[in-house]
């Protein structure tokens, strides 16, 4: 009975790709955080301070997901006047994808050690060519081009324990020569992602180093004392004690890699960086703790300005004490930045970007798109999809739309889970899922309107 019911779930998905339910609504409150079975291209959520759950008002889940094939003749379900077709299949687990200034698509392959370079011909909507370009790497996730502008000289690459980079050139299908060390160490182990972007001006380089452990468990009274004479010693907060130095925040250099800078803290996965092409804002794409319960502690998306902190593991959400460290750390206490945009928890938000094409309809320019890979810590199923962050005149609402979804089966079973999210040169939008490795393209087929 249950394959049958499975059968029948599949053959719907297959038959209702494309179709949303686009009613205008917004979820606010105990309504947004919702689960799987609420999404569907179009449907807000805004999500605040206020709205969030006492810790541990509902039991601790463990719900990994089984990734399946995708039923036959699925696609993810987009807005009405959207169309999704595959560009590349067979990859290795791909994850952060960034489009070079020629259109080239440069895609990590984390497991695989490796990046690789996807080329589709010009009007074409699927990658012909899939070249390596370098391998031999450790754990690459996050890739940049340097300097910003139309005709980069480097491809930087972060490895869970250093940023290289590799000579280049408009086109190059291959690395020119082996990779420089620009950050020779890195802390390692723990959340192992990192992302390397650029100021607008080239000047300064920023890597994101995720925490090493979920929610500082080995945390004793005596680390928070000796956390507190650190964050005075360094000008920072939150950034070091133990093995917990240096991590959950973000750090800028010189694009050589001199001059080390603590940006930012608090941050207890900053998986993806996104630089804002118009205001210059740096934002981040982060991953909150698990063990709290279904609904805390919301994952986000925000702008992280220099000093900010934002509370991990000491506090979540702004001025929320974590219980299991209560009155540590009271220095703290007005001090934890509010992100901007808060999201169902346990969504486990990675790479995000700004979309800057000219193929979609005005009221996508400048706004954001991030890509969510899941929940497992999670009674019912979360994330497993595209959202669009809502932005208006560069600021974020604090409201985000889900854009592509329909990759969850049920609670058991799930057939794409998304990592990357960059825009072609044709301005379509390209999805990548290291579940069965595959990467979407996402176009517009209605009317644009000329700006």
């Amino acid at each position: 009975m249950t394959r049958y019911l499975t059968v029948i779930a599949m053959a719907m998905l297959a038959c209702c790709a494309n179709v949303h339910a686009d009613d205008g609504k917004t979820l606010r409150g105990a309504a947004a955080f919702g689960d799987w079975r609420d999404d569907a291209p179009g449907v807000r959520r805004h999500i605040t301070a206020q709205d969030l759950p006492k810790p541990y008002a509902t039991q601790s889940a463990s719900r990994s997901a089984r990734v399946v094939d995708a039923p036959a003749g699925a696609l993810p379900n987009v807005p009405a006047g959207f169309e999704v077709s595959v560009f590349a299949t067979g990859l290795v687990g791909p994850r952060l994808m960034r489009t070079a200034p020629n259109g080239d698509v440069f895609v990590a392959e984390m497991q695989a050690n490796l990046v690789r370079v996807l080329r589709a011909a010009s009007g074409s909507a699927r990658a012909e060519v899939i070249e390596t370009f370098a391998d031999g790497l450790s754990q690459p996730f996050g890739i940049s081009f340097y300097p910003p502008g139309a005709n980069p000289e480097w491809v930087y690459v972060a490895n869970s324990g250093s940023v290289v980079r590799f000579p280049y050139r408009n086109g190059d299908l291959k690395s020119r020569g082996a990779p420089e060390t620009v950050v020779a160490k890195l802390p390692t182990g723990g959340h192992g992602t990192r992302d390397v972007v650029f100021s607008r001006d080239g000047q300064r380089m920023f890597v994101s180093v995720g925490s090493a452990s979920n929610d500082g468990e080995d945390l004793t009274a005596k680390d928070a004392s000796a956390a507190q004479a650190w964050d005075r010693d360094h000008g920072a907060l939150g950034a070091g004690w133990g093995s917990e130095t240096l991590r959950a925040n973000v750090l800028s250099f010189t694009p050589e890699g001199r001059d080390m800078r603590i940006f930012a803290t608090g941050l207890r996965n900053c998986v993806g960086l996104a630089m804002h092409p118009a205001s210059g804002d740096l934002w981040c794409s982060t991953n909150e703790r698990d063990d709290f319960g279904d609904n805390l502690v919301p994952d986000y998306v925000t702008r992280v300005p220099e000093g900010a902190f934002f509370g991990w593991p000491w506090f979540y959400i702004g001025d929320n004490e974590n219980p299991n460290f209560r009155g540590q750390r009271p220095d703290l206490n007005g001090r934890v930045r509010v992100p901007d945009v808060l999201l169902q928890a346990h969504s486990a938000s990675l790479q995000m970007t700004f979309y800057t094409g000219q193929a979609f309809p005005a009221e996508y320019q400048g706004d954001g798109f991030a890509a969510e890979h899941g929940s497992w810590n999670r009674a019912t199923r979360t994330g497993y999809k595209i959202i669009r962050i809502i932005l208006k005149n560069g600021v974020p609402t604090g409201e985000y739309e889900d854009f592509m979804t329909g990759l969850v089966l049920n609670d058991s079973a799930v057939w794409g889970r998304p990592v990357g999210v960059t825009t072609a040169l044709d301005g379509a939008l390209l999805v990548s899922e290291d579940g069965n490795g595959t990467i979407w393209r996402i176009s517009y087929s209605g009317t644009v309107k000329a700006p």
